[in-house]
């Protein structure tokens, strides 16, 4: 007999475990057996919860970004200026929830999925778009081309995250903040 009210938790868990597993993997090549291992349950359970292995990684895609809107969004309520809003959107994309090693192993992995599987590319494509308007929309009264600006700390902000999967020591999530908003005073100093 199903125990009612359980679907939501191990819906939870699956996902968890996706992320974890393919952060300790370092990349998707991982069964729906491991993932359900690791929560706990059956694959069997798994597959009824989520049908596919593409589907439960769109998943944990989605609580990724969730987790990541809802930092950005109680960022953005404390900002009081662009200068602010913008540090306030780094900070929370280098925050400690986001920035944990299997997280950014994840991110990695979801943008080499984008390339083959169309939810994923639709969700990275939503993320894109966001974080580029909250960026442009705090340029604006920063700098002369805030399309551009926006664009080079979008860009930063995949590059640490792909560095930070690659490299040997970890950066702290300290350092990245540095890096990005050392760059983003780069970007808004007056010319010279």
């Amino acid at each position: 007999m199903p125990r009612i009210g359980m679907e939501p938790i191990r819906r939870d868990a699956l996902v968890k475990a996706a992320i974890a597993e393919i952060g300790e993997a370092g990349s998707l090549d991982v069964t729906v057996s491991q993932i359900a291992r690791r929560a706990g349950m059956s694959s069997a359970l798994a597959h009824h919860y989520f049908g596919s292995k593409e589907q439960m990684l769109v998943a944990a895609m989605r609580h990724i970004l969730t987790l990541f809107g809802a930092e950005v969004r109680g960022a953005l309520a404390m900002a009081r200026t662009p200068g602010q809003r913008v540090e306030a959107i780094v900070r929370a994309s280098f925050s400690s929830q986001n920035f944990r090693a299997e997280t950014a192993a994840a991110w990695l992995n979801f943008y080499v999925e984008a390339q083959t599987s169309e939810p994923t590319r639709r969700l990275l494509r939503v993320y894109h778009r966001r974080l580029r308007a909250n960026l442009v929309f705090a340029f604006r009264k920063l700098v002369a081309d805030p399309e551009r600006a926006a664009e080079t700390v979008s860009a930063l902000i995949d590059g640490v995250y792909l560095r930070q999967v690659l490299r040997p020591e970890a950066m702290t999530n300290a350092e990245a903040i540095d890096l990005v908003l050392a760059a983003v005073d780069r970007l808004v100093e007056p010319a010279s």
